[in-house]
C-alpha cells in the first residue's frame, strides 16, 4: 500500500470516528485517544489528515473542535423506512452475534458482528431489517442508533500493558468487549483487580471504549472479588449509599407506648419463630393452639416494615430499587441496611417487636373458617432452628412441644388438602457449601429437606393466600361494579406451562421408556402423575428440572389469574417485607385499605410489578451463578479424578452430566468423544456412534473424569473415564 493509501485509510478512520460520535463532534485528543496515538510521528500524520479533510470541506476545525462538514448528510445516512426498523434489546452471543428481541416481531432480529457497531450486551438499539436468512427464515438487520444503554456499570480485570497504558479485560458475563483506562480515570486501581467501571465513550468500533473505574472489589481471583463480581455482572452492588444507611441509623430502636396502645398485644402470648441456623433477617414468627371447638387458631406474624420504610424516602427508593434481597453461597446482600434487616425490624428472641398479623381460624380438614388481619407487637420467647424444631417434631422434650406439635399437625393437614387440590410437587436437590475462611470450598452437602421447612412453608401459603382472599371479600362486600379498580391488589401470579415446552419434555422422556401425554390445558395432576413416575428414581432430579424450566415463571401483577403450581385461585407475598419489596406493598396495600385510603393506583403496580419480577430474576441468576463458582472452584481441585453421573442433557454439541451426591454439572463436548464418530438422533434425543451404535441418552449413568474448569467463564468440563 503506498503512503498516499495509507494516509486516504486513515482519513477515511477519522471521518468515520466522527461520524459514529455523539453530534458529530470530537476534539483532536479524543481522536489521540482513541486511536491510540503515542509516538510523535502518528500524532503529525493524523494532524496532517485533518489538515486534509478541512481543505476539502468534509470536516469543520474550530478551535480544538472537529465536526463533520456536512453533519445533516451524515445524519441522513441511517435514514429508513419506519416499517423496516424496529427496537429490541440486544443479546450478544460469545461468538459475538447480536440478537435483538422485540416485542413488535415473532423472531429475534439477528446482527452479525459487523453491523453491531458500539452496541453493548443489553443495550436498547434501533435496527434495521435488511434481510431474512434463508435456512431459518430469520429477520436479519443492522442497529441504526443506540436508544439507551442497558448497563451503568461493568465487571472486569484491569491489566497494564505498558507505563501509561491499562486495560480492562471485561468478565464475558458482563460484556462484550475490553476496555481502555486513561491513568487519570484509575481511582486507586492496581494491575491484576477486578474492578467495577463504566463507559466514557465509545466512538468507533475499530477502536476500543474508554472507561473509568468506578471501585475495586479485589485481587482478581480472590473469593470476595469472584462473589463481588457476580453482583456486579448482574447490575447489583453491595454496599448502600451513604445517605441511606445515614438515614436507617436514624430509625428509632424504642416503640412509643402509643404506638403500642393502638395495636392488639400479643407479647404475653407464646410466638416463637423457626428459621435457618445462620439466619439473622427474622421475617415471621408463629402462635398457635387449639380452640374449645376443636379448630385450630393460627397466628402468622410478620415484622412491621411498612412501619419504619416512609415512602418516597432514600431508604424506600433503595428497597424499591433493589427489590429483593440476594442469597449468595457466602453472604446475603440484604435489601434493606443490616441496621434494620438484622435489627429494629427482625424479629429476635426476648424483644418487644411491631407485627403485622394474619389470624386464621382453620377446622380440622385444613378449611379456612373466620380471619382477620391486625397491626401487633410481639414478645418472641423462642427461637428455633429447622434441626431444632424438627428434634421436637420427633419427639424431643421442650417446653414449647404443645405448639411446635401443633403447628406440625396442622402443617400436615394443610399439606395433604393442597396436593389434593392440585398443587405440583416439586423435589429438586440444593447443594451446600462448606467453606474454609477464605470462602474455598472444602466440601459439597445436599440441603436435607426435614419436615420442619414443611411446617413453616405451609404456614406462610396459608397466610399469603388469605390476604389474597381478604381483598377479594372486600371488593364483594363493596358492592361496586368495577370493584377491583376500587381495591386494586399485588399478586403472585403463575401462568399455565408451555405446551410446546412439555411436549419437549414428552419427547425427551418417551425413549427411557415414560409416557407423558400434553394437552391443551395440561392439568397439575398430569404433571404430579409424571413426577411420581420418576420419584426414588436416577431420573427423578432431572425430570424436575426440566419440568421446572417448562414453567412459567411466577411474577408479581395487579392482574390476577391465579397460581398454578400452588393450585390457589388467590395468592399474594405477606410473609417477608425484610427482604422482598412486594411484601412491603401488599402491607402498604392493606393498611391502606383498612384506614380507608387507596395507596396504589393500578397503573403503579403494573409498573412495579414489572420492575419486581424483574429484580427477581436478576437475583435467583445471581445465586445460581454463586452456587456454579463453588461447584467450579471445588472440582478445579479435582482435575483427573474420576466421579459417578447422570445424563442430564444431550445435544449436538455434546453431553452434559450431572454428578451423583454433589449435583455438580458439566459436559462432555462432541470433541472429546474420541472412541467413534458420534451423530446426535432428535428422535431418541441420544448421540449414536456410526461404528459401535454406542448410545449416551438422557438418564444413562456414566462415569466421568473431571478435565479441566473455567472460572472466569463458571464452566466445567468432562471426559469419558
Amino acid at each position: 500500500m503506498s503512503k498516499k493509501d495509507r494516509l486516504k485509510k486513515f482519513e477515511d478512520l477519522v471521518i468515520d470516528l466522527i461520524k459514529n460520535s455523539p453530534d458529530h463532534t470530537l476534539t483532536r485528543e479524543q481522536i489521540i485517544s482513541v486511536l491510540r496515538l503515542e509516538s510523535n510521528n502518528e500524532i503529525k500524520r493524523l494532524d496532517k489528515a485533518l489538515g486534509r479533510l478541512a481543505h476539502q470541506n468534509q470536516i469543520n476545525r474550530k478551535d480544538n473542535y472537529v465536526s463533520l462538514g456536512n453533519s445533516r448528510k451524515a445524519r441522513n445516512n441511517g435514514s429508513s423506512r419506519e416499517s423496516d426498523v424496529v427496537v429490541g434489546k440486544l443479546d450478544i452471543s460469545a461468538r459475538g452475534t447480536g440478537y435483538v428481541i422485540t416485542d413488535s416481531l415473532d423472531q429475534d432480529v439477528m446482527i452479525s458482528a459487523r453491523d453491531i457497531g458500539t452496541a453493548l450486551n443489553d443495550d436498547i438499539v434501533r435496527v434495521k431489517i435488511t434481510g431474512t436468512r434463508k435456512r431459518k427464515g430469520q429477520p436479519s438487520g443492522k442497529i441504526l442508533e443506540i436508544v439507551e444503554r442497558g448497563k451503568d456499570f461493568y465487571v472486569g480485570t484491569l491489566q497494564k500493558v505498558s507505563k501509561e497504558n491499562y486495560i480492562i479485560e471485561a468478565d464475558p458475563k458482563s460484556v462484550n468487549t475490553n476496555f481502555f483506562v486513561l491513568p487519570e480515570n484509575l481511582n486507586t486501581a492496581s494491575d491484576g483487580d477486578k474492578v467495577i467501571f463504566e463507559l466514557i465513550q465509545w466512538v468507533h468500533p475499530k477502536a476500543l471504549p474508554e472507561a473509568r473505574i468506578r471501585s475495586v472489589l479485589g485481587k482478581s481471583g480472590t473469593n470476595d472479588a469472584n462473589v463481588l463480581s457476580i453482583l456486579a455482572e448482574n447490575d447489583m452492588i453491595a454496599e448502600f449509599p451513604a445517605e441511606v444507611e445515614e438515614y436507617a441509623n436514624q430509625i428509632p430502636v424504642n416503640i412509643p407506648d402509643a404506638e403500642i396502645a393502638r395495636r392488639r398485644d400479643m407479647r404475653n402470648e407464646n410466638v416463637f419463630t423457626i428459621d435457618p441456623a445462620d439466619a439473622k433477617d427474622f421475617d415471621d414468627a408463629l402462635s398457635i393452639k387449639v380452640l374449645d371447638n376443636g379448630n385450630f387458631y393460627l397466628g402468622v406474624h410478620i415484622a412491621d416494615v411498612t412501619h419504619y420504610l416512609t415512602p418516597k424516602s432514600v431508604l424506600d427508593e433503595e428497597a424499591h430499587h433493589r427489590g429483593t434481597s440476594v442469597y449468595l453461597v457466602d453472604r446475603v446482600i440484604p435489601m434493606l441496611p443490616e441496621v434494620l434487616s438484622n435489627g429494629v425490624c427482625s424479629l429476635r428472641p426476648n424483644e418487644d417487636k411491631l407485627t403485622y398479623s394474619c389470624f386464621m381460624e382453620i377446622a380440622p380438614n385444613g378449611k379456612l373458617v373466620d380471619y382477620s388481619v391486625e397491626e401487633t407487637i410481639i414478645h418472641s420467647k423462642q427461637r428455633f432452628t429447622y434441626e431444632e424444631a424438627q428434634e421436637v417434631i420427633e419427639g424431643k422434650s421442650h417446653k414449647f412441644s404443645k405448639e411446635v406439635k401443633t403447628a406440625e399437625k396442622l402443617a400436615r393437614t394443610l399439606l395433604d388438602r393442597r396436593f389434593r387440590e392440585g398443587a405440583i410437587d416439586f423435589d429438586t436437590p440444593e447443594p451446600r457449601f462448606v467453606l474454609d475462611n477464605d470462602g474455598t470450598p472444602l466440601k459439597v452437602i445436599v440441603k436435607e429437606r426435614i419436615f420442619a421447612h414443611r411446617l413453616i412453608e405451609e404456614c406462610m401459603l396459608m397466610a399469603n393466600k388469605t390476604v389474597a382472599m381478604h381483598v377479594e371479600e372486600m371488593r364483594k362486600s363493596s358492592g361496586k361494579k368495577r370493584s377491583k379498580d376500587l381495591y386494586p391488589f399485588f399478586y403472585r401470579i403463575h401462568d399455565k406451562p408451555d405446551t410446546e415446552k412439555l411436549a419437549g419434555i414428552a419427547e425427551q422422556v418417551k425413549p427411557i421408556g415414560i409416557k407423558f401425554d400434553v394437552e391443551k390445558n395440561i392439568s397439575p395432576k398430569k404433571i404430579n402423575d409424571l413426577l411420581g413416575k420418576v420419584e426414588n428414581t436416577s431420573l427423578e432430579y432431572i425430570v424436575n428440572g426440566l419440568m421446572l424450566r417448562a414453567m412459567a415463571k411466577a411474577e408479581y401483577s395487579p392482574d390476577n389469574i391465579g397460581h398454578f403450581g400452588l393450585g390457589f385461585a388467590h395468592y399474594s407475598h405477606f410473609t417477608s417485607p425484610i427482604r422482598r419489596y412486594p411484601d412491603v406493598i401488599v402491607h402498604r396495600l392493606l393498611k391502606g385499605y383498612n384506614s380507608g385510603t387507596k395507596v396504589y393506583t393500578h397503573s403503579q403496580l403494573k409498573k412495579d410489578g414489572e420492575h419486581c419480577s424483574e429484580r427477581e430474576r436478576v437475583a435467583v441468576e445471581a445465586e445460581r451463578d454463586s452456587v456454579k463458582l463453588k461447584q467450579v472452584e471445588f472440582l478445579s481441585k479435582k482435575t483427573g479424578e474420576v466421579f459417578n453421573g447422570i445424563i442430564s442433557g444431550v445435544m449436538e454439541r455434546g453431553i452434559f452430566v450431572t454428578l451423583n451426591d454433589i449435583y455438580c454439572e458439566g459436559m462432555i463436548r462432541m470433541s472429546d468423544l474420541k472412541t467413534d464418530y458420534f451423530v446426535y438422533n432428535d428422535k431418541r434425543h441420544a448421540l449414536v456412534g456410526r461404528k459401535s451404535g454406542k448410545q449416551y441418552q438422557l438418564g444413562d449413568e456414566i462415569k466421568v473424569r473431571v478435565k479441566s474448569t473455567d472460572l472466569q467463564k463458571r464452566q466445567i468440563d468432562f471426559a469419558l473415564a
